[in-house]
């Protein structure tokens, strides 16, 4: 499945859209877009898919995301509410020439490396939840100046974590349809055992064929990928439930506690135990 090509309508009177989206309207499937967004997360949790890039979103995370770079944010349960103050803006929605101007030389840089999408780290986090939250409410010239203020801040500060590591350009070429049938495959059963023959003729090829494009597009070995879907579960498991470690172990698709350390320990450079002690009054008693 091809990742659905949103197109965002303006309200009157605007240049670039500001809204809040709360369940069921949060809910949007992998996608793309020519804007760039800026989304602050202000209810709910779940994980983050942002080109090749898997992770994990919590209150008051703030991504900015390059042009047409795919990407979807899926809650922990069809339960759940979650809530986002969501920004898109085009390159040129302040007009053709300002980004020429000298002054908006770092401006520029910023907007041509978010093409691997950032996740807002720091003191900018704070501040620009602030202003992004100012800004959804915003009318008239404030609205711009709100918008440049957390594009001065991520560009001059520079405190973000780079998220993917695939270029853009390689979602749109003639094999992007398969790319984005095994991604839809893997996030649909991560919790069961995957062989790589299964998710290899779901695109009907080989299983030689298929190791090697996967890690051509997108950079990573397949196991690497289905590992990280995996740990980005077990993460939200450690800290928002009390469900022994060896439960969470096989209910996340590992088939050995063994196998199960090891990979979390390569995902996040700890083990399961000590992740969820660095959370432990968020779990649930």
């Amino acid at each position: 499945m091809k990742p659905l090509i949103e197109k965002l309508p303006l309200r009157e009177n605007t240049s670039f859209v500001a809204n809040t989206h709360t369940t069921p309207n949060f809910e949007v499937p992998w996608h793309q877009h020519v804007e760039y967004e800026l989304i602050l997360f202000i209810k709910g949790g779940g994980h983050s898919y942002i080109g090749n890039y898997v992770g994990e979103f919590s209150v008051d995370d703030i991504f900015f995301l390059g042009s047409n770079l795919p990407h979807t944010f899926q809650k922990d349960n069809p339960d759940l509410i979650t809530s986002a103050i969501v920004i898109h803006f085009k390159e040129d929605f302040w007009g053709n020439a300002f980004l020429s101007l000298p002054e908006c030389k770092q401006i520029k840089q910023l907007l041509r490396t978010s093409v691997k999408g950032f996740h807002i780290q720091g003191e900018s986090k704070a501040k620009m939840g602030k202003l992004i939250k100012k800004l959804v409410e915003a009318n008239g010239f404030e609205r711009v100046l709100l918008l440049c203020e957390c594009l001065q801040i991520m560009s001059a500060k520079q405190e973000f974590k780079m998220l993917s590591t695939q270029e853009v350009g390689d979602f749109n070429h003639k094999h992007k349809e398969r790319i984005d049938k095994i991604f839809q495959f893997t996030i649909a059963n991560f919790q069961e055992t995957i062989r790589i023959e299964e998710v290899a003729g779901c695109v009907q090829m080989s299983i030689p064929a298929f190791c090697s494009y996967f890690k051509k597009s997108t950079k990573k070995t397949y196991i690497d990928f289905l590992n990280e879907i995996r740990v980005g579960f077990i993460c939200k498991q450690l800290i928002d439930t009390s469900k022994s470690i060896e439960s969470i172990c096989y209910e996340s698709g590992f088939n050995t506690i063994a196998n199960f350390n090891k990979q979390f320990k390569s995902v996040k450079q700890m083990t399961p135990s000590k992740y969820r002690k660095q959370f432990a009054n968020r779990i649930i008693r």
